[in-house]
């Protein structure tokens, strides 16, 4: 059966709006959404990574994923697992999330050792 693109939509425009705390960019711009898909018409499953395993808040990222993607209307479930591989990398980021955080004074993850983007081991 095929997706509920109007539903996919609407939850994608709804997990744009999380971001990591410490990356002041939304979690689909830095490419942390490997799979958003809608099964039996309702039902959300997303498939996600994180930018490390380390990652000091990534139950509260994954609960805030499930939340606003469960709040869309016309959602009567969502699931979202957590997934390693691939391993995220910088190039999973959109041009557009690169340009920001380079345009905040940061560096582009893996580019270079700016504290405010390595501080906890983070990225």
């Amino acid at each position: 059966m095929p997706d509920n693109q109007p539903l996919k939509n609407a939850v994608l425009t709804a997990i744009k709006t999380v971001r990591d705390p410490e990356i002041p960019v939304n979690i689909v711009e830095l490419g942390l959404i490997y799979e958003l898909s809608v099964q039996n018409e309702t039902e959300v499953y997303i498939r996600m990574t994180l930018t490390t395993p380390n990652c000091p808040v990534a139950g509260d990222i994954l609960k805030e994923v499930e939340t606003k993607a469960r709040a869309v209307d016309g959602v009567t479930k969502a699931t979202v697992d957590l997934v390693w591989e691939p391993q995220w990398t910088k190039d999973l980021m959109s041009p557009a999330a690169k340009l920001e955080l380079d345009m905040m004074g940061g560096e582009i993850p893996g580019q270079g050792k700016k504290e405010k983007f390595f501080k906890l081991g983070r990225i």
